[in-house]
């Protein structure tokens, strides 16, 4: 019989320990792991926490930051170079804070969608893809995302209205780096929209 104390540690992240000769220890088996290790936990949807074995910090963001620049060295490219330029930018800008919950919105969708797009990847034949489908899943998708870069822009845009009277102005507007990044970013959305659009098109005729 299955208890609550079991529920818990069964949902308890496992604890990695990582010591001074950088290697790093799985404390639920007892055993030293690598990177490629840790890597196929996060595919494997287990969860843990690295802890420094001398001070107890928790390491676990640059352990898997590190994770990704070791992917990126063997040649899989997931994070085009723009993307990089632009996530740099925004270090020490004003809007650096709400950054982290933008990437984190967009990747949850994009997550959440991941099985339906392989579905339909895998149900292509003869070249020919559901595209009226992938279309409008898309479309949900480009929402979500400028749902969630509306919360870069905390000011009216020029062209809706303007503060009224009891309204409170903003302390302070982004700079032009923030505004030409957000403008960029909202670009590619749309650029991708008529990309979806043009193969939709060929579909008909």
């Amino acid at each position: 019989m299955t208890t609550a104390s079991d529920t818990d540690s069964a949902k308890k992240p496992v604890t990695i320990k990582k010591y001074a000769n950088r290697r790093l220890y799985n404390t639920a088996t007892s055993s030293y792991v690598t990177l490629d290790d840790l890597c196929q936990m996060v595919k494997e949807n287990q969860d843990f926490v690295v802890y420094d074995a001398k001070t107890g910090e928790d390491i676990t963001r640059p352990v898997l930051t590190q994770i990704i620049v070791e992917e990126e060295s063997k040649g899989q490219n997931l994070l085009p170079i723009s993307f990089l330029r632009q996530l740099i930018a925004f270090y020490g800008d004003s809007l650096q804070s709400l950054v982290p919950r933008y990437l984190d919105y967009s990747m949850n969708s994009f997550a959440r969608n991941q099985e339906q797009m392989r579905r339909y990847v895998q149900s292509a034949f003869d070249g020919l893809f559901p595209f009226g489908s992938l279309e409008e899943m898309s479309k949900q998708n480009m929402a979500l995302m400028e749902k969630a870069l509306s919360m870069f822009v905390p000011f009216a845009d020029a062209k809706g209205d303007q503060p009224g009277e009891g309204d409170a102005a903003p302390s302070r507007s982004p700079d032009a780096n923030s505004e030409a990044t957000l403008a960029e970013l909202k670009h590619q959305i749309d650029a991708l929209q008529k990309q979806i659009e043009s193969l939709n098109a060929k579909k008909k005729d």
